[in-house]
């Protein structure tokens, strides 16, 4: 059992918790929650931490679901003091995994029969991405594509708010966007940019082949730049004085409406 704050793995989890640049040189993020440990891939699974207070709870369970899998991939038991220190959380669940990321290729996503994808540049809401990819699974897309100015995915809130869907939905981060939808068109993707100056309205389209859609920052919308290399841009029907809506939100009725035509027709 650990039960010193100065232990230097609890130290290196911690900054694993808070810091991207670590999580990056270490490529691993931080998983915390039962339901985030019991969906994490065990082959990905690195270390795992459970508190005293947890593994009382566990043994007075009926469910043998997480002792099994905790019996796989072992754990190591902290004291309440040191996993509230671990824990990004104002209650923590006494459980975290401690994960590693998964690796995606644009090349291989484009593979894949009839590919769908959404295009985020420069996200900043750690709460929004998340909702996004967890929506993102629902209705069955390729995968999410951000600018490298996009919150990181591995954020603890953005862990959070996916609720698993971070583990089946593939993403990747790109340099250059511009760059990438050249790509997506040299390989048949048409690409639309959600817009407030869009003259057609979402439903209008069809998204029955290869699509990719294109959601910019919370504030400022899109860059220019990236407009004007979509195929089209497509706006979002809007009453009242309302100008625009959450880009999680706007992403959603755009996913959905690909769903829709592409499981029942247009």
């Amino acid at each position: 059992m650990i039960s010193s704050l100065a232990n230097a793995r609890i130290k290196q989890v911690v900054q694993w918790q808070t810091k991207a640049k670590e999580r990056q040189k270490d490529r691993v993020f931080v998983a915390e929650g039962l339901k985030m440990y019991l969906e994490a891939p065990e082959t990905h699974i690195r270390e795992v931490y459970v508190s005293t207070e947890f593994l009382e709870r566990l043994r007075r369970q009926t469910d043998d679901t997480a002792v099994d899998k905790l019996s796989r991939t072992g754990y190591e038991e902290v004291t309440g003091d040191v996993f509230a220190k671990l824990s990004d959380t104002r209650t923590p669940q006494g459980i975290l995994a401690v994960v590693e990321q998964p690796q995606y290729e644009l090349n291989q996503l484009l593979q894949q029969e009839n590919p769908w994808f959404l295009l985020l540049e420069n996200l900043q809401d750690p709460g929004n991405l998340g909702t996004i990819i967890r929506t993102g699974e629902g209705a069955g897309i390729t995968a999410v594509i951000m600018s490298t100015s996009t919150v990181d995915i591995f954020n603890p809130k953005v862990i959070r708010s996916t609720m698993g869907s971070v583990y089946r939905v593939p993403f990747l981060y790109e340099d250059n966007l511009l760059a990438t939808v050249k790509r997506l068109h040299d390989a048949g993707v048409k690409t639309y940019a959600a817009h407030l100056q869009g003259e057609t309205y979402y439903d209008s389209f069809c998204f029955q082949g290869p699509t990719a859609f294109l959601i910019g920052n919370e504030a400022n919308g899109l860059s220019r730049e990236l407009t004007d290399q979509a195929s089209a841009r497509l706006k979002i029907p809007m009453e009242g004085r309302v100008e625009s809506l959450n880009a999680g939100v706007a992403a959603a009725l755009l996913m959905y409406e690909a769903h829709r035509q592409r499981n029942n027709g247009k």
